[in-house]
């Protein structure tokens, strides 16, 4: 089964905006070793922003957004070009796949991404996974690498993930601060201090830990651990005891229903009478639109639509079969959402 590995910015990018070749060197190593022992990996690299920083004469990630898709125009052929030569001695291509969030919304280009990778793992090659800054300004300004690790991970039914980071996981209160401790249990790291992004990344160990409870809920362990080293990769798969482990949900939905539930974006809530809201989280009933007291945001049909009981609280998401107008008039008969196109929390 796949691997998927995420590698910070932090990683990536030294002082100055130079590409850390000596650590990206260790993990191709490691990653060449997985992948000609018949395990695909699939990489999802932050940097490059930070490497093409130095272009525009800049140290610190800019605010403009056309300054940023500038950045990463310029650096994301750095970063390919700097996995490339990290591979290349075990004998391995990088392969650029560059996806924002419409790509895993919808369903066609969900399925279409993940035979482009399954391509890519039988020829064994590495798939280098980016977001496509350049272009998808929402993904600038509201995305980040750790999110689309975890996408990328529930895409190909990852076997694990790792999400690397220049600190060894996540600690209870700032690494290096008096008293700072590692958690090394997934959930222990709600009590912890999660700090703030770095400079460079977009990221920080909140986003990481999002990242990873939904990897989790997927399925899919999860570590956080420092990306720094002769050997990382190795022990973490082994299983000693490295970083931050986030045990998998015992029960792995469907294809369908984990893009339902972690790729497809909420468009609007549909509040239940309670009537409605046992049929369809007890009884695993389709929602019909005369259980539906109100609906909160505008929405079509196709849209994803959270269900949320009479206490407010989302139970539910599924694929609306009416738009807004018509379910909101509750026609007796109607179809809201049918049971095989939802997913219960």
């Amino acid at each position: 089964m796949t691997i998927v590995v995420k590698f910070g910015t932090s990683l990536i990018a030294g002082p100055g905006g130079r590409v850390r070749r000596r650590l990206l060197r260790d993990r191709a190593r490691e990653i060449g070793a997985l992948v000609h022992g018949g395990e695909p990996v699939a990489v999802v690299s932050s940097g490059a922003i930070a490497l093409g920083l130095p272009y525009l004469g800049l140290e610190r990630r800019p605010r403009a957004v056309p300054k940023l898709q500038a950045a990463s125009a310029l650096g994301q052929a750095r970063l390919q070009a700097a996995w490339e030569t990290a591979l290349a001695p075990e004998g391995l291509h990088a392969a650029q796949i560059l996806l924002t969030a419409g790509d895993v919304a919808d369903r066609a280009a969900y399925v279409n991404a993940r035979n482009a990778l399954n391509a890519l793992f039988a020829l064994r090659a590495v798939p280098i996974v980016n977001e496509n800054d350049a272009t998808a300004t929402d993904e600038i300004a509201f995305g980040d690498n750790d999110a689309l690790a975890a996408q990328v991970a529930v895409l190909v039914r990852a076997r694990v993930l790792v999400l690397l980071t220049e600190v060894g996981g996540v600690y209870t209160r700032a690494p290096g601060t008096p008293g700072a401790e590692l958690v090394t249990e997934g959930a222990a790291t709600r009590a912890a201090d999660l700090g703030e992004r770095s400079a460079l990344g977009k990221g920080g160990m909140r986003s990481k830990v999002l990242a990873a409870e939904m990897a989790a809920a997927a399925g899919i362990p999860t570590v956080i651990a420092g990306g720094a080293g002769r050997t990382v990769l190795e022990p973490i798969l082994a299983g000693e005891t490295r970083g931050t482990r986030f045990a998998a949900a015992e029960r792995s939905p469907s294809a369908f229903k984990l893009w339902l539930r972690f790729g497809k974006p909420v468009a609007a809530t549909l509040h239940l009478d309670e009537g409605a809201r046992r049929a369809v989280g007890e009884d695993r009933r389709s929602l019909l639109a005369v259980g539906v007291a109100r609906c909160e945001g505008s929405f079509e049909a196709g849209d994803a639509v959270e269900l949320a009981g009479p206490d407010g609280v989302p139970f539910a998401k599924g694929i609306a079969s009416a738009d807004a107008a018509e379910i909101a008039a509750r026609a007796r008969g109607l179809e809201a959402v049918h049971r095989n196109r939802l997913v219960l929390y």
